[in-house]
This record gives C-alpha cells, sequence and structure tokens, in this order.
C-alpha cells in the first residue's frame, strides 16, 4: 500500500499549496477569468449549435466526416473558452509572473486535453463506447497535467491479490479493460467493413456471405482478446485453470446457447436455409431476413418479426418454399351443379387463373375433376406463382374472384352450400280447427295421409 499511501502525500500537499494560495490576489483574478471566459465560451457554443443544423450542411459527406463535424460543433463552446483563456494568460505573462497564471494554464491544459479526446472518440459510434473511452483517456491525460499520474499507477498497481500464478491489480484490470474495449471495437469495426464488401459480391451465395461474415468476426474478436490481454502483460497459459471452469460453466449452464450457435454454423454451411427464402416452421410462415449467432428472423406479412432459435431448424420439420427453385404451386378446390358442363368449367377455371398476374403461364394452371359428390362435381385447380414472399393467401384469392366471374360468363353455376329445403303450407286460413284427442292436446296438422 506504499503506492496509495505517496498518493495521499501528494494530494496533500496540492491541498496545502491551494490552502496557502487562496489569500492571494492573484488566485481569486485567475478564478473570475475563468469563470469568465467559461460563462462566454458556453453562450457562444450555445448560439453556434443553434444556428448552425449540421444534419443539411453535411449532407452527402462521408459518415466519419459527419461524426467529427458534429464532434467539433459539441466542442465549439470549449474551443472558445479555450482561446479566451490562452488570450488571458498571453497577457498575464506580459505583466506578471508565470506563476500567477499557473491556474489558467492547466485549465487550457484540460480543456485541450478533453477536445483532442472527444474529437477522436467522437468518431466512435456507439455513445456507451464513447463516453467510456472518452473518460477513461481524459482522467489519464489530467493526472498527467496535474503530476499525478505516477502516483496514482502506484497506487492503483499496489491494490492487488495473487490467484495461483497470476497477479491481479486493480491498475491491470483497468488497463485490461481499456485495451479490450479498443481492440473490440476495431475489430467489430473491420469486420463490418469486411461484411459489407462480402455483401456486394456475385459470386457468393447469400449462405456463404452470411457464413464467411460470421467467421471472420469471430476470428477477429478473438485476435483482439488475445492482444489485449498479451499487451498488458497477463500469461494466458495462467488462465488454464480458468478455461477449465469456462467449460464446465459452457457444458451445464450455455448449452443452449452453444447449440444455437453451432446449428446456425451448420445451417450458413449446408445452405438448408439462407436469407430470402419463404420457409414455414411450426405455425410460422414468412421469409428469412437476418440469421444471427443465435436465432433467425422470420418477417411475415402481418408486420411481425419472429426470433426463432436455431436448434429449431434443426431440430424441427421446416418446409422451405424455395429451397431448390423459386416456383410454388397452389392449389384451389370449388364445387359445380350436375346441370353444368364439366368441361366448360375445367376450362373457365385455367382462364380465370391465367387472368390474374402473379400466376406463371409456364408451367400452366391445370383443374382436374377428382369427384362426383352427393349434390355437386368437385373439382381442383393448380398454378404455380414465382414470388411467394409477396403472400399466398392473396393471390388464391384473385384466383377465386377471377373463377366466379368466368364460371358466370360460362353458365357454369356453382352450387348453394348446404341442403335445400321446401316447406309446403296446404292448411287454409278459414279450415277448422283439428279434433282434440281425449287429453285435450290438439293433433299436428299434417298434408300427408296416414
Amino acid at each position: 500500500m506504499d503506492g496509495f499511501q505517496d498518493l495521499i502525500a501528494h494530494l496533500s500537499t496540492a491541498l496545502q499549496n491551494l490552502r496557502g494560495g487562496i489569500s492571494s490576489i492573484w488566485l481569486i483574478i485567475q478564478f473570475g477569468i475563468l469563470l469568465l471566459t467559461g460563462g462566454i465560451g458556453a453562450f457562444v457554443g450555445a448560439m453556434i449549435r443553434r444556428r448552425v443544423d449540421v444534419t443539411s450542411l453535411s449532407m452527402g459527406w462521408p459518415p466519419m466526416l459527419k461524426l467529427l463535424i458534429r464532434a467539433c460543433l459539441d466542442c465549439v463552446g470549449t474551443i472558445v473558452f479555450i482561446a479566451l483563456a490562452a488570450a488571458a494568460r498571453a497577457i498575464m505573462l506580459s505583466l506578471t509572473w508565470p506563476s500567477q497564471s499557473y491556474l489558467i494554464g492547466v485549465a487550457i491544459s484540460l480543456a485541450t486535453a478533453w477536445v483532442v479526446i472527444a474529437l477522436v472518440a467522437g468518431l466512435i459510434r456507439n455513445q456507451f463506447i464513447n463516453r467510456l473511452v472518452s473518460i477513461f483517456a481524459w482522467t489519464i491525460a489530467a493526472l498527467d497535467i496535474v503530476g499525478l499520474r505516477e502516483p496514482a499507477r502506484q497506487a492503483l498497481d499496489s491494490m492487488a491479490v495473487v490467484v495461483g500464478g497470476l497477479r491481479i491489480s486493480l491498475l491491470l484490470v483497468l488497463k485490461a479493460t481499456a485495451l479490450l474495449l479498443i481492440t473490440l471495437w476495431l475489430a467489430n469495426m473491420l469486420a463490418d467493413f469486411i461484411d459489407r464488401r462480402l455483401r456486394t459480391s456475385v459470386d457468393l451465395t447469400a449462405s456463404v456471405q452470411v457464413l464467411i461474415g460470421k467467421l471472420i468476426r469471430i476470428l477477429l474478436i478473438s485476435v483482439a482478446v488475445v492482444v489485449a490481454m498479451s499487451t498488458v502483460g497477463i500469461d494466458l497459459s495462467a488462465l488454464a485453470f480458468f478455461s477449465g471452469a469456462i467449460g464446465v460453466g459452457i457444458g451445464f449452464g450455455l448449452q443452449k446457447i452453444v447449440s444455437n450457435l453451432v446449428s446456425g454454423i451448420i445451417l450458413l454451411a449446408d445452405k438448408s436455409i439462407k436469407p430470402g427464402d419463404v420457409i414455414s416452421v411450426g405455425e410460422h410462415f414468412g421469409r428469412v431476413g437476418f440469421m444471427g449467432a443465435r436465432y433467425t428472423s422470420v418477417d411475415t406479412r402481418d408486420g411481425r418479426e419472429y426470433l426463432i432459435p436455431n436448434e429449431d431448424f434443426i431440430t424441427q420439420r421446416v418446409a422451405n418454399w424455395s429451397f431448390s427453385s423459386e416456383l410454388v404451386r397452389l392449389s384451389i378446390k370449388f364445387n359445380t351443379t350436375y346441370d353444368s358442363d364439366p368441361r366448360k368449367a375445367q376450362a373457365a377455371a385455367v382462364e380465370a387463373a391465367l387472368r390474374v398476374e402473379r400466376v406463371l403461364p409456364k408451367p400452366a394452371p391445370q383443374c382436374m375433376l377428382t369427384s362426383f359428390g352427393a349434390t355437386s362435381i368437385e373439382y381442383e385447380m393448380w398454378f404455380w406463382i414465382s414470388d411467394p414472399a409477396a403472400g399466398v393467401v392473396n393471390v388464391q384469392s384473385d384466383v377465386l374472384l377471377g373463377l366466379w366471374d368466368t364460371l358466370a360468363h360460362q353458365g357454369v353455376k356453382i352450387p348453394q352450400p348446404g341442403p335445400a329445403r321446401v316447406i309446403y303450407e296446404l292448411a287454409r286460413e278459414d279450415e277448422p280447427d283439428p279434433p282434440k284427442d281425449q287429453d285435450d292436446t290438439p293433433r299436428s296438422k299434417s298434408p300427408f295421409p296416414g
């Protein structure tokens, strides 16, 4: 804990020096200058941000340049403060000793470090990573400016524990975390760039593009972790004990996640399902959208998107409507009365199907007489479409509506559903009441004898 005690001693010395300089008029003047320049900078920055529309100004610019312009606009108040404070310090240096403007110089250095770090970190689109990197980097710069970086480093390094052959200190954890965030960000950014390049390749199928992109991402992330751990001085062989524990945890607690990950790789490798396919699994029917490491998204036509675990595509029965061909055969059933010509009905059905835009002329629609029912003749018509992603029920509805019009035009009748009943009323209004039985119960009227 010697490093921690040294840090406390440096802080005590700094506080004593500050306490001794409070009575100095120059310290009050420096505080006043800092408050005045800071207020002016905040006011000017707010006015500029209110008048400048970054979206319209940077329209058509590259994404990185847009991020840089936005970061500059966010820091414009601090930049104005730096310029005014630097001018005030230059005037003070020409009139008095440098020690009388030391506080202004420290404030300028801290503000400059913050602007530089904010501009660099502004290229990171993830807001959480952006804030974390900015605060971490500025803290190191601030400690270095005020001369406390080395005491702080020693204090953090003194707080450590030894696990096996590995010495873990707070300084090591902070360094590893910072490097790991940076390397993972770079790895993901490079993986996204490679993935975009793969999607523009016409020589690779959609499933191969996704498979190569995910393998490259996994490889880059693994390299990022190894580089970060090696850079901070962690011997990876010392983590053999933890790797065994992680393996046991994967075997018991993460088996579903690993199963979905392996299933996703299998699906991409055997090309049984690929982005753009129209599938039905269980009660879900739709188009395959994004294939992730754990799940596959299926877009339905009702505005919902189902996230189905990859394992379900391996263990359940899946119907791929566009696996080997985009052609999909649909069928509809209808009936006609016995006084209608069945050959006219078949010709009318084929004609109605061909009038629908989405129905393909080749293979041609086919209408078959399937049965002579008790009250009607039964038919089934097949027709093919090449765009199942645009919907199936809607094209069946269009064919049925066209069939209704065509059959009526050809004089072919469609029977009404259900049995027909005819009720005959034979009794007259002036007919006397029927005789009553001995139990005074009237007899029912019947038009038939017996």
